[in-house]
């Protein structure tokens, strides 16, 4: 049987790619590396046919979602991850992840994940992540990230929450919160898991206009289904609203910048869900938040933003 299978999607990414694919086989574990090439039109594919003991998957131009759901479909492991085709994984954390996920018969094994500039070759190492009591207070709060890079996951669960397309800017936060909701057994390995690589190609590639107007109203709406969800349940704890609030208010300010009515709704939202919430920012906005309100210092915002 597999042990693990790694799922890389890609994209015109043959730069970095062999690096990607290059890390994943320092295991003693069986594993199966599956590349899902959306479409490259930079050598990917053709590159991909030339390498041996890779599950190689060729689709149209439809998106990493697709890609992923794409890998996940033919995945035969055991225990499943995902790696993007920029960053790469830890020496030996496939085989420490893995041993560990057997020994505590756990479904979800997570690590601190660093950060790598592609332009200086510098690794910035981030402060020890804790183990967390309450996996899901802990994502919807985003204090640490959708970073599957350092995370193993069980095939059989993630099998049940698929990639959602009709959040496909988001989809990686719909994932790790409808997996949450599964209440997988976690825990926690110590030391790094992977590299994020920061480069130049992905700064370009940040949301603006429509498409993070779009962006903000899935992220919105994810927070709508995942609480909605938990309070039918009975499991959404005032720990989990608050958590939730960490978020949704600077997305508040994100989408004031285009729409400020739905913005101060959902100001109002963050405050039914917890009365007693701090507006976290700090000096002159902070004041303003506070003798204004959120309304007007928005307001006040957009007027600079103009002028500026």
């Amino acid at each position: 049987m597999i042990d693990v299978s790694i799922v890389i999607p890609a994209y015109n990414r043959l730069w970095c790619l062999p690096r990607a694919i290059e890390s994943c086989l320092h295991t003693n574990c069986i594993v199966e590396i599956i590349v899902v090439d959306d479409g490259s039109q930079d050598g990917t594919w053709e590159w991909l046919a030339q390498q041996d003991n890779l599950v190689k998957i060729r689709q149209d131009n439809q998106g990493q979602t697709y890609a992923v759901n794409n890998g996940v479909s033919v995945a035969k492991g055991k225990y499943i991850r995902f790696l993007d085709s920029d960053d790469f994984l830890e020496k030996g954390i496939i085989d420490t992840q893995f041993l560990k996920a057997e020994a505590t018969n756990s479904s979800l094994v997570y690590s601190r994940v660093d950060s790598y500039i592609e332009e200086t070759k510098e690794i910035i190492r981030y402060e020890p992540i804790i183990e967390w009591p309450d996996f899901l207070e802990i994502q919807l709060s985003n204090r640490y990230g959708s970073h599957f890079l350092g995370m193993l996951f069980k095939t059989d669960m993630v099998k049940k929450v698929p990639r959602r397309p009709d959040y496909a800017f988001r989809e990686d936060r719909m994932f790790i919160l409808e997996y949450a909701l599964l209440e997988p057994k976690i825990c926690f390995v110590e030391g790094c898991g992977g590299y994020w690589v920061k480069h130049t190609e992905q700064m370009q590639g940040n949301y603006q206009g429509l498409k993070a107007q779009v962006t903000n109203w899935q992220h919105w709406n994810i927070f709508k289904k995942i609480l909605g969800k938990l309070e039918s349940d009975g499991k959404l704890t005032q720990a989990r609203k608050n958590a939730a609030c960490e978020v949704l208010w600077p997305l508040a300010h994100w989408i004031a910048k285009s729409n400020l009515k739905d913005a101060i709704t959902l100001v109002k939202w963050v405050f039914e869900l917890n009365p007693n919430f701090k507006i976290p920012e700090k000096g002159i906005l902070g004041l303003l938040y506070h003798k204004l309100g959120f309304k007007y210092t928005e307001k006040l915002l957009h007027i600079r933003r103009s002028i500026i």
